[in-house]
């Protein structure tokens, strides 16, 4: 059981995608549901554009899974120890990151992306682990 505190007093709860906050990750994120926003103790959820030509930090999520829902757009990921494998996600797709696991997206074309990322992370950022070591290994 968590500490954290049930701020849903018991009910369901809506939220609208509004306030945005930065990410070590290096893009801009739209608020969901988290520790933060919910009083979350097992997940979050919210929504990730990136730009064209947006690229993000190598990155790992230490002890936490996502799993993102891409709604339009297409990004690549390379993803690994050394960034050796590579995906190609477009609107409709899911996508499964297990923990720990070192990873980058990029959004190579001409439109925006946008996801639902959700993470076994109620805090979000907490488990953000920067890989400035691997940036050099993913093109662009």
């Amino acid at each position: 059981m968590s500490d954290t505190p049930d701020r849903t007093g018991g009910s369901c709860q809506v939220f609208r995608a509004g306030a945005v906050y930065s990410g070590k990750q290096g893009f801009d994120y739209a608020a969901g549901i988290s520790t933060e926003t919910a009083g979350a103790r097992g997940i979050c959820m919210h929504l990730l554009t990136i730009p064209p030509g947006g690229r993000a930090k190598a990155h790992q999520h230490s002890g936490h899974e996502s799993a993102i829902y891409v709604l339009s757009g297409e990004a690549q990921m390379w993803s690994g120890e050394r960034m050796e494998h590579h995906v190609v996600v477009r609107a409709g797709d899911m996508l499964y990151i297990p923990a720990g696991v070192p990873h980058l997206p990029v959004n190579l074309t001409d439109a925006p992306v946008t996801a639902v990322i959700a993470r076994t992370d109620p805090n979000e950022q907490e488990s953000v682990e920067l890989r400035p070591d691997l940036e050099a290994l993913v093109p662009g």
